[in-house]
């Protein structure tokens, strides 16, 4: 045929399409580095890491070098580099590594743009050998109480795709906000607690799905005479409406407030750990963590101690122990004094771990 192109009349009998497609998984992580001044002497190439964290199928980890990750070679800025744990094949990730002033802070102290590298099994690091100057960083350290945070934002970029077929959209899931909305309309509620004289509507069936004791109590054999009015003791109004939002939500209510804010945890706490909802529980513990300082963390044990919360006991021992200055002024607050009012074998472990240090 002498024409290049061919050129055709009709109906055209048969149409496909198809698409190619690249997806990524974005996730971020915060590691806080607490106590910074007694990293300061750490030997050069030495590093302490982040815990772990999962983008896009893969096991990730930051690893900080305080003073240089070159052994034997003095250097006047620390190191940070992005591990990935598992790369059984090369992993394409977009990612960022800068150092923040705090966690919830606005300032950032170093400026790196995002970076693309191919992670391998023989290349599974890529990051900063000069990524703040250690004076920086002492200068930081000195006006946040030794802490300052390294954030990772990660992108994973996956292999193209190409789909013959248009997706199926699968709306999402909705149960959470229909519970929430029923909880919050009442509508079908046939209990209702008193809890301070202030009322809460709830369905029977759906606490006692969530709860041993809230079923124990609402329909098993020692259930009370009514069960459609409740009292409810030693608890808050405020603390017994945050349960009964997890009960039907399976999450927390958001908390801004700095104020007042772990002695609300530690309300929440006792009310999980009261009727068995472990969630919630280890959830509180996670935060209470988070909040561990000189004038929390007696208050903090002695809670964790009476609600065994293992983990949350040794983060607090841990703390305490650490310098001994820190004891000093743990012992000279209110809640130390309580703490050795009310459960004084908990001496017994913090002298032990004070001797261990």
């Amino acid at each position: 045929m002498g024409n290049s192109a061919l050129l055709f009349h009709g109906e055209c009998q048969s149409e496909t399409s198809s698409t190619c497609s690249t997806e990524s998984a974005m996730s971020a992580h915060n590691f806080v580095v607490r106590d910074y001044p007694l990293l300061e002497g750490i030997s050069a190439g030495k590093f302490v890491r982040s815990s772990t964290f999962n983008a896009g199928g893969y096991i990730w980890t930051i690893r900080f070098y305080p003073n240089g990750e070159l052994k034997d070679r003095s250097s006047d800025a620390a190191s940070c580099f992005l591990y990935c744990a598992n790369p059984a094949k090369d992993v394409r990730a977009r990612y960022s590594l800068n150092v923040l002033e705090k966690l919830d802070g606005d300032v950032q102290v170093t400026t790196f743009s995002c970076e693309e590298d191919t992670f391998s099994p023989t290349h599974y690091s890529w990051g900063y050998r000069n990524f703040v100057s250690r004076s920086k960083l002492k200068t930081l350290s000195d006006a946040n109480n030794g802490c300052f945070t390294v954030r990772c934002v990660l992108m994973v970029i996956h292999e193209p795709r190409t789909r013959n077929r248009r997706p199926i959209v699968v709306p999402a899931p909705s149960m959470r906000e229909s519970l929430e909305h029923m909880l919050m309309d009442g509508e079908g509620a046939d209990v209702t607690f008193s809890v301070s004289h202030q009322l809460f509507n709830a369905h029977r069936c759906v606490l006692a799905a969530r709860s041993q004791v809230f079923k124990a109590e609402l329909f098993g054999p020692l259930k009370e005479n009514t069960t459609r009015h409740i009292e409810v003791d030693d608890m808050e109004p405020q603390v017994f409406e945050v349960l009964l939002h997890f009960m039907y939500t399976d999450t927390m209510p958001d908390d801004d407030e700095d104020k007042g804010k772990i002695e609300r945890l530690q309300h929440l706490l006792v009310a999980a750990d009261r009727y068995g909802v472990d969630r919630l529980k280890v959830m509180c513990e996670d935060k209470l963590y988070e909040g561990i300082n000189v004038e929390t963390v007696a208050t903090t044990l002695l809670l964790a101690e009476q609600h065994h919360c293992k983990d949350l006991k040794e983060a607090c021992i841990q703390f305490i122990s650490s310098p001994s200055d820190i004891l000093r002024a743990v012992m000279a607050t209110d809640g130390f004094k309580q703490l050795v009012a009310s459960c004084p074998l908990l001496m017994e472990d913090i002298l032990k771990s004070v001797s261990y240090n």
